[in-house]
């Protein structure tokens, strides 16, 4: 779709600015009802395509991107911009910089519409946990579209963007890729700088696009990498064109299938899906390898500990005295009655939800004096064996396959008072985020349900900084399925 948009803007068929405003048009008709958007930036995105359109009318040539309109999850900072990862206690927080993602879309003149829903502060899975509201699923209203990034995801899925950023801890661009039948990657940690991205789990967070298409995926990730001084975590790597390597050919790529996320799929839809892939990946000439990886089933009890506690530490900061809100009980300008330490109570108190609550405290807990040793680095010990565990596969294998998600979207509400069975909604997800490698989610079917085809969702993982060989396989695997339903 990009090239399409982009072929009509450089050659003068369409305005940019035209495109921009059929946007607002359509998130206007689509949004109210689906509350994907947390902040629109109209007036600022029409002057922005205006920008491109004259740099076309005195002949230059514009970049892929230049014009075209796409989304940023809000919890990435934009100057000047309203910024609250959808938690009260940002709720008046204005950005003085931007995240280096952000600026280099702007660089190449992307128009960015607006800044996204999400669970709060990126914790969970169905974008029901934000301080402003749930975004609901596009197909179906009363379904959740996934999580975190589920703001951005039914934005692309709704096509009020056409491409969106999302953040990816334990599965949050992933998932709500698949619930939403939309493609998803999480790049290799630090592929992508993480400066300006509002931390949530240092070590696992990773910044990556949304799009309807994997040549539109290509093309973004593209623009997002590259080596950044203020990020000590983001590799010093030359830049690659994902776009212009994108290859059908993929006979003889090694897929393989792990025995342990295919023992038990709970939901027997997601399985025939998932089996019926894996077919396809043979009829496009690909070896399939069963594999095992044997420190999986730790994989989900490991990230809820160490995710926890690095959120523990990096929310301290909102404290009340540094950023957005500050609640106390101050009783009038002559006579302050409150302490400091009331001051970040009564703050985080307030601001801060339920689900962000509950972490924290787990957090804390895994981190204190007399339990550190036997949650949080018994954790990163069992991370190193899950690393080992992939190492040795890739050895034998180009990339791994597996669902990305346990089932379908499921209803808004269904898992609110059940924190353990929501957390099993990253089962596939989070071992890509502990070991470090990248992962990409593709439609490969859908589950009737309520007369409504929901979409399914496929992953593949790929070895670290080989995002090129999952964009193929993604590549041959989106032709293959457009072939097959003419």
């Amino acid at each position: 779709m990009i090239r399409e948009l982009h072929a009509k803007i450089q050659s003068g068929e369409r305005k940019a600015a035209d495109i921009a405003h059929e946007y607002f048009v359509r998130i206007a008709e689509r949004d109210p009802e689906l509350h994907a958007y947390l902040t629109l930036r109209e007036s600022q995105a029409i002057r922005e395509a205006e920008a491109v359109d004259a740099a076309v009318a005195r002949g230059a040539s514009i970049d892929l991107l230049a014009g075209i309109p796409g989304a940023v999850k809000d919890n990435l900072v934009m100057t000047g911009e309203r910024t609250t990862a959808a938690s009260k206690i940002l709720d008046n927080y204005v950005a003085s910089y931007s995240a280096t993602a952000i600026t280099k879309l702007r660089e190449r003149q992307a128009v960015i519409l607006g800044k996204t829903n999400l669970d709060e502060f990126a914790m969970g899975a169905s974008t029901e946990n934000s301080g402003y509201g749930p975004t609901r699923h596009p197909l179906d209203p009363s379904r959740v579209p996934g999580g975190s990034s589920g703001g951005s995801a039914v934005a692309v899925a709704a096509d009020m963007a056409v491409f969106a950023l999302g953040s990816d801890t334990g599965g949050s661009i992933r998932q709500p890729a698949a619930f939403c039948g939309v493609y998803g990657l999480k790049p290799t940690y630090g592929r992508v700088s993480r400066s300006g991205l509002i931390a949530m789990a240092s070590s696992l967070d990773q910044i990556g696009p949304f799009a309807r298409t994997v040549d539109d995926i290509a093309i973004v990730l593209s623009r997002l990498i590259g080596p950044d001084s203020s990020d000590a975590t983001a590799a010093n790597r030359p830049p690659e064109a994902f776009e212009e390597k994108l290859s059908l050919d993929v006979r003889g790529k090694r897929i393989g299938i792990p025995r342990e996320y295919f023992e038990d799929i709970p939901d027997a839809r997601v399985r025939a899906a998932s089996e019926q892939a894996i077919e396809t990946f043979r009829s496009l000439g690909c070896d399939i390898v069963p594999i095992a990886l044997p420190h999986s089933r730790f994989a989900l009890p490991v990230y809820y500990i160490i995710q926890p506690s690095e959120t523990s530490s990096n929310l301290a900061r909102f404290d009340g005295i540094r950023y957005g809100l500050s609640v106390n009980d101050q009783k009038d300008s002559f006579e302050r009655t409150s302490t400091l330490l009331e001051t970040y109570l009564d703050t985080r108190k307030v601001g801060l939800g339920p689900e962000v609550k509950r972490r924290i405290m787990l957090g804390t807990y895994a981190l204190s004096s007399g339990y550190y040793d036997a949650y949080y680095k018994k954790a990163q010990a069992v991370r190193s064996l899950l690393r080992q565990d992939f190492q040795a596969a890739f050895g034998v294998v180009d990339a791994i396959f597996c669902p990305t998600a346990p089932e379908p979207a499921f209803k808004i509400g269904a898992k609110a008072d059940d924190p353990l069975t929501m957390y099993f909604s990253d089962i596939y997800t989070v071992t890509a985020n502990l070991v470090g490698v990248p992962g990409i989610s593709f439609p490969i079917g859908t589950a009737a349900e309520d007369g409504i085809a929901l979409p399914l969702g496929g992953q593949l993982m790929g070895k670290w900084f080989e995002e090129q060989t999952i964009l193929d396989l993604a590549y041959a695997f989106e032709k293959a399925a457009k072939r097959a339903t003419l």
